[in-house]
């Protein structure tokens, strides 16, 4: 997928809810050198009744009605989107949806093409939107607008000439982003081609460097999942598990004191504080606990609970939410799943499509993972609808962001 963008023109009223069951929303990270997030990249595609991808420019307006019914606030966080343009959107026929945090907009290579470019980019500069050139090949007229507005191109970052042109872009005072970096190798070779950026999922299959059995002061962390996704919670057991980690207990009543909660009251009982939080943001507050999660690490936890939330949906249980949180806290923190599962202990289901990708819950997990990926095809291989996983995604996304907001507060602040 390429990347998208920014605000300005004029702003659209309350979205509407479209959702057409013949659209796709592609959402990745665009991320710097550190992983942090730069921009959430968004991108609609629309299949035709009979399964085939439509051409962008022949269902311009199924996804203009797209874009309207997204809430870029939710999709978006504190970061800007990056949005694929229709051409609507780039001569400014179409007015920009609104993003708080700003909305770069992708030009495909045809509306480089376009004899009005040049004007149509002016007229979103002039509304504060910033343009990215998508689809970059170096041709004469994508060099221009470049050269005009110091603007980012977007290379493949599988393209083999991609050093070549991440050099060529910055000789024309310009930024690149590498798109499609889906594993970690593909990461470190775009950066080290010269990519300013690259977009792809946050959480990646393979770890960047060796993996790493889970510590010691994890394994309370992991305990209290385990607990949590057991068929019968025991609520005292995990009382004492969570009493037992001072950090942890000092989270959960952070948590419940805090004005997300907006009690009359002080709570000063860790047994009080876990009940009421419930078990699900209790999973979800140990695994903030476990990765460290800070008002700086949003987008990790929500990219952790957005595919926690995902599985849970497509499962229909609460063992799909597990599975889910444990495949994405072993990639964000680069530990050997045979060890982490050693480690929490969970349910030989459970263990199956977590270390193999087997049984239905496996199944789910490896559609979720191909989604994040932009591959519809491998989502389809699975027996999954790509269309029903996409959805599941995008509705998981703002409930991730929320509960990543306040389990993220740092409670010696």
């Amino acid at each position: 997928m390429s990347a998208p963008r920014s605000a300005g023109a004029p702003v659209l009223a309350e979205p509407v809810r479209a959702r057409s069951p013949h659209v796709v929303i592609f959402r990745q990270a665009v991320v710097d050198a550190e992983q942090t997030v730069r921009a959430w990249a968004l991108r609609a595609a629309v299949a035709t009744t009979d399964g085939r991808w439509s051409a962008e420019d022949e269902v311009e307006p199924t996804t203009e009605a797209e874009y309207r019914a997204l809430d870029l606030a939710r999709l978006g966080g504190a970061t800007p989107v990056l949005l694929r343009a229709t051409s609507g959107l780039a001569s400014g026929a179409t007015p920009v949806p609104a993003s708080p945090r700003g909305l770069w907009l992708e030009l495909s290579a045809a509306m480089a093409r376009d004899p009005e470019a040049n004007a149509h980019v002016a007229a979103l500069r002039g509304r504060g939107v910033p343009v990215v050139v998508g689809d970059y090949a170096a041709a004469p007229e994508q060099d221009a607008l470049i050269m005009a507005w110091r603007a980012t191109a977007v290379v493949r970052a599988d393209d083999p000439r991609l050093a070549e042109l991440a050099r060529h872009v910055h000789d024309l005072e310009g930024a690149v982003i590498a798109a499609g970096v889906a594993t970690s190798a593909a990461r470190r070779r775009a950066f080290a081609c010269g990519a300013d950026l690259v977009q792809g999922p946050l959480l990646q299959h393979e770890a960047d460097g060796p993996l790493r059995a889970a510590k010691a002061g994890e394994v309370q962390c992991l305990e209290v999942i385990r607990l949590l996704s057991a068929p019968d919670v025991e609520l005292e057991a995990v009382v004492r598990m969570v009493a037992a980690d001072p950090e942890l207990s000092i989270r959960v009543l952070h948590v419940v004191n805090s004005s997300a909660f907006a009690l009359n009251h002080t709570v000063d009982s860790v047994r009080h504080a876990v009940i009421l939080i419930g078990p699900q943001r209790l999973a979800a507050l140990a695994m903030a606990s476990l990765i460290d999660a800070r008002p700086a690490a949003v987008g990790q936890l929500w990219s952790v609970l957005s595919r926690a939330l995902t599985c849970r949906s497509l499962a229909g249980r609460d063992a799909g939410y597990t599975v889910g949180l444990l495949s994405a806290v072993a990639s964000q923190q680069r530990i050997d799943i045979s060890s982490l599962l050693a480690t929490s202990g969970v349910s030989p289901e459970l263990a199956q499509a977590l270390e193999g990708h087997a049984g239905p819950l496996g199944q789910v997990l490896t559609a979720v993972l191909a989604h994040e990926e932009n591959d519809p095809a491998a989502v389809a291989a699975t027996g999954l609808d790509p269309f029903d996983v996409a959805r599941a995604h995008l509705d998981a996304v703002p409930e991730a962001l929320s509960i990543a907001t306040t389990l993220s507060m740092d409670p010696v602040g």
